[in-house]
């Protein structure tokens, strides 16, 4: 069985130097304009040695906006930012996919153009789910979603072109590759709900072929833009994050999507999915976590590229996940915040240092983002420079 260390053959030109992935993980550190700066490139700079960075999830287009201070990818401005950030990446030998994503109803109507209604599946509103966004005072905090529109059928055609355009210009910015946000409640998730999807059109939410249609479309684009071994897609199989009902056709449509992904050689499936050890147990034996054993293998069975799980994994049940056999490689995102060389620290067996939540979404600049040092004590200084 492979090792945490061991390298790993990603698509078709890709090998990565180990299997730790880090995971996306919105930070709310944009200059104005939603542009990516080099402060931004001195923090993923740092976190190179990571086999693979997924970034934070970014907006195709200025209504495909859910947070506030989220990157962009579809102004010039904004790919001449992300440009800053693959340089320094590949600078320290590392690899970077973008994660672009569209949260459609998990927005506010201040941050939609000329304060217009979120786009989704249904206009069924997340009644129970807040974004980040400014409050009447101005102030940066969490507010709860507004009532979206339906999205009609004629308009399905101008975001998979909004998709297009996100998928070029993560080319010109020199990524190594695309991640479609597909999971936690976002545009895509909504849609493969049969729950939450209630259409009655080619897009809704009576079968497999059309909860995923949008989805796969969009997959599709990507495809003919980069090619296939350089997409991935991420899901999240029965979560419940953003206001998303219990679906009863959960797995059919899961497994759907992996067999058609599958077959379009996509480079990976990333899955969130609690893996837990039970503490009384064999290290050998999991207990917990939101999908069966037996739906795991078929998922395995379905989808035959690379697959990534994240959902609170230690380095030791990293390890025994790797030691089923069940996935290839695994996705950390809290502890990389404050542990800039998490890879070292675990081929060392050295601590790992606790972030602080009240810097995850602020404005505070170098703190809590790129002022962690690493175990020896010494910053990681890569030339990133400050904030633009």
């Amino acid at each position: 069985m492979p090792v945490l260390f061991d390298t790993h053959k990603l698509g078709e030109n890709l090998t990565l130097r180990n299997r730790v992935v880090m995971a996306p993980m919105t930070r709310t550190r944009t200059s104005d304009g939603d542009v990516p700066n080099t402060l931004m490139a001195t923090y993923y700079g740092q976190r190179a040695s990571a086999g693979l960075i997924v970034t934070e999830a970014t907006d195709v287009s200025a209504r495909s906006k859910g947070y506030a201070w989220t990157p962009g990818i579809y102004t010039k401005a904004q790919v001449e930012g992300w440009h800053l950030v693959t340089e320094q990446v590949h600078r320290n030998k590392g690899a970077i996919f973008l994660q672009i994503w569209h949260v459609g109803r998990m927005a506010h109507t201040s941050m939609m153009p000329d304060g217009e209604a979120p786009w989704g599946v249904t206009d069924e509103r997340a009644s129970e789910s807040d974004v980040f966004a400014h409050d009447a005072d101005g102030k940066l905090t969490f507010v709860r979603a507004s009532t979206p529109r339906q999205i009609e059928t004629e308009e399905m055609a101008d975001l998979v072109s909004e998709f297009t355009t996100a998928f070029r210009n993560a080319r010109r910015a020199g990524f190594d590759g695309v991640e479609i946000h597909a999971a936690n409640g976002y545009l895509f998730n909504q849609f493969m709900n049969s729950t939450l999807n209630t259409r009655t059109d080619n897009y809704g939410g009576q079968t497999p072929q059309t909860r995923t249609r949008l989805l796969l479309e969009v997959v599709d684009a990507a495809i003919r833009e980069l090619g296939a071994d350089k997409v991935g897609v991420r899901v999240s199989p029965f979560g419940n994050f953003n206001s998303m009902p219990v679906d009863p056709r959960e797995e059919e449509t899961l497994l759907y999507l992996c067999d058609e992904l599958s077959r379009r050689g996509v480079a990976y499936l990333h899955m969130v999915y609690q893996l837990m050890p039970a503490g009384n147990v064999e290290d050998s034996e999991f207990t917990g976590g939101n999908l069966s054993d037996d739906l795991v293998r078929r998922v395995r069975d379905a989808f035959h590229g690379t697959l990534i799980w994240c959902g609170g994994f230690t380095q030791r049940t990293a390890q025994l996940a790797l030691d089923k056999g069940w996935v290839d490689l695994i996705a950390f995102g809290r502890p990389f915040i404050a542990n800039p060389d998490l890879v070292e620290r675990f081929k060392s067996d050295w601590p790992l240092t606790d972030s602080d939540p009240s810097d995850f979404y602020t404005r505070n600049g170098e703190k809590g983002y790129v002022d962690f040092p690493n175990f020896d004590g010494v910053a990681l200084d890569l030339d990133g420079g400050s904030a633009a």
